[in-house]
């Protein structure tokens, strides 16, 4: 028996990257999923539901608000309940803080940060009617450490976690639990985009002396989803190899 079996996981943008890896490490533990995209991948779709577990990806873009409201209801029509919410979903649009655009700043922080928000909005009432359940918002280092050129994406991270923090205090007595994520350096996309010599730096200053994967990041969400983090709240897990302590 998994650590999530009879669980139902909502995750968002989980069509590609560390979103993806979460949902397949739910899957193999048990959980049913419902995944949101701007973009759904079909074949994230069928590699999920290879595991004999009920999935269904909604299109929808996470930083509207009644959108998403429209979409959980949906969820808990499709799937009865949502047990768990990984808030995944967010974009980079990096520059220097006096080159930064308007459009630039308004857009991360309205798909990071905003679109937490409207899931936890939209969420927290089925949970908490349930008594239970397990939010889940992915932070970053950058977060934690702030980085150049990062301005708006270490704030909206700084804030996932600041909200993780704020709602564990206002549902903890109704058996909500709120935790954050900190990834450091993660192969993936982007940093494969970096040059080499850029990513060989982060290596050095790494003390495990490599990036971390995506699936990394899944085993603390699946972690923070069961029964094994029941008594944490409020906390931020770093996986970043001891990049930042």
């Amino acid at each position: 028996m998994g650590l999530l079996e009879g669980k139902v996981a909502l995750i968002t943008g989980a069509s590609r990257g560390i979103g993806k890896a979460i949902a397949l490490k739910y899957a193999a533990e048990g959980a049913d999923i419902a995944f949101t995209d701007l973009v759904v991948n079909q074949d994230t779709v069928a590699e999920i539901a290879a595991f004999g577990h009920k999935v269904k990806a909604y299109e929808s873009n996470a930083a509207d608000f009644a959108q998403t409201q429209e979409i959980v209801e949906q969820i808990l029509a499709d799937f009865g309940k949502i047990d768990i919410l990984v808030n995944n979903a967010g974009i980079t649009k990096d520059g220097l803080v006096m080159r930064m655009t308007e459009e630039q700043w308004d857009a991360v922080i309205a798909v990071n940060m905003k679109s937490a928000f409207n899931f936890m909005h939209a969420v927290v009432p089925a949970m908490a009617r349930a008594k239970s359940g397990s939010i889940i918002n992915m932070a970053s280092i950058a977060g934690q450490m702030g980085n150049p050129g990062q301005v708006n994406y270490a704030a909206t991270k700084a804030g996932l976690i600041a909200m993780a923090k704020s709602v564990a205090k206002e549902m903890g007595s109704r058996g909500i639990r709120a935790n954050a994520i900190a990834p450091g350096f993660i192969i993936s996309e982007m940093t494969n985009a970096l040059p080499e010599a850029v990513r060989e730096e982060y290596i050095k200053a790494i003390p495990l002396k490599r990036g971390g994967t995506p699936e990394d990041i899944a085993n603390a969400a699946l972690f923070l989803a069961s029964d094994l983090s029941s008594y944490i709240t409020g906390q931020v897990i770093p996986v970043n190899g001891g990049l930042y302590c």
